[in-house]
């Protein structure tokens, strides 16, 4: 066994994962699994710059994970960051601030690299499954950035591209600085034409309709499962391994994009940091499974963290 901590941040959030590994089963058994809504990418969509207060909120949360690492006793840490500071022009701030945090530099991977980690972390325990059919698609609908990747064993395939549920709904539904409720029609469909865009690109290098079994990760898709499910709170368990048909997520993303946001606050398994922007992060997970086909969504609670991990062990 390996005690092995990861990290990794992105537009959103910053989650930490401290867990055994076991190289020879493959399994990495969770000693503290979190998530912190820090919202990192606020504005840089339209100032290319950190804003702030958003570092500071990202670096409070590095304290309390640096407690928990040290508590648990982590032998190795690897923390990795995605969309939002890989586009700003201030990342070294960033950078200096979580090296003093942590003690490691925090890697800026390239959106190739995070959907490797990505595909890594939702498939390796899917191996085997006889109701799993491959070539797998995962997709990872991240706050700044959306990664598909298609494989089997390993990546045959994987483009990054910017959309994201942060980035669409500062992009297209905040309206003198105030997040549409419920949005004007014309700016959702704004909002899918962006969609359509980069399904266009990522269908460029990934062939999306050739898998057989679509594999949804992050929080947009997660939540989309818990309210499917109609969950009284959130419960990893359940949600981890859920099927939700397409018919379904359509039902829910209509019926987020309608809502008032008081109406999606009071959704009992709703993450109040995902309010805002969920009915974005749905509308992303229906376009794709419309482009691609897909009956249903596997939803996965291991995805990049689970990644990271295992390359860390």
């Amino acid at each position: 066994m390996t005690r092995v901590a990861a990290i990794d941040c992105g537009t959103n959030s910053i989650r930490l994962l401290v867990a055994d590994a076991d190289p020879v089963t493959g399994e990495l058994t969770d000693l503290d699994r979190r998530m912190t809504i820090v919202r990192l990418g606020q504005g840089v969509d339209r100032t290319g710059r950190l804003a702030p207060e958003a570092l500071e909120r990202t670096f409070a949360a590095c304290r309390e994970y640096a407690a928990a690492i040290k508590e648990y006793g982590a032998e190795r840490l690897r923390f990795v960051a995605t969309s939002a500071s890989r586009d700003a022009e201030n990342r070294d701030d960033f950078v200096r601030g979580v090296l003093d945090i942590l003690g490691v530099e925090p890697e800026v991977i390239t959106g190739d690299q995070e959907a490797e980690f990505s595909f890594t972390g939702a498939t390796r325990e899917l191996a085997g499954r006889a109701d799993l059919t491959r070539p797998y698609l995962v997709v990872d609908i991240g706050g700044g950035s959306t990664e598909f990747v298609v494989g089997d064993d390993h990546v045959r395939a994987a483009r990054s591209v910017d959309v994201g549920c942060v980035r669409m709904t500062e992009r297209h539904l905040v309206h003198e600085g105030k997040v549409d409720d419920p949005p004007a029609e014309e700016r959702i469909a704004a909002i899918r034409a962006d969609i359509e865009a980069a399904l266009d690109l990522a269908e460029e290098t990934v062939p999306l309709r050739e898998a057989h079994t679509l594999v949804g990760l992050a929080g947009s898709v997660t939540t989309v499962s818990a309210i499917a499910q109609e969950l009284p709170e959130y419960d990893s368990a359940r949600i981890h391994h859920s099927r939700i048909s397409r018919d379904r997520v359509r039902e829910i993303t209509e019926w987020l994009l309608r809502s008032t946001h008081a109406e999606r606050a009071a959704v009992p398994s709703m993450h109040p940091g995902r309010v805002d922007v969920i009915g974005a992060g749905a509308l992303v997970l229906l376009a794709i499974m419309e482009r691609t086909g897909a009956e249903e969504v596997v939803v996965s609670e291991h995805d990049i963290l689970d990644g990271i991990a295992w390359s860390v062990a």
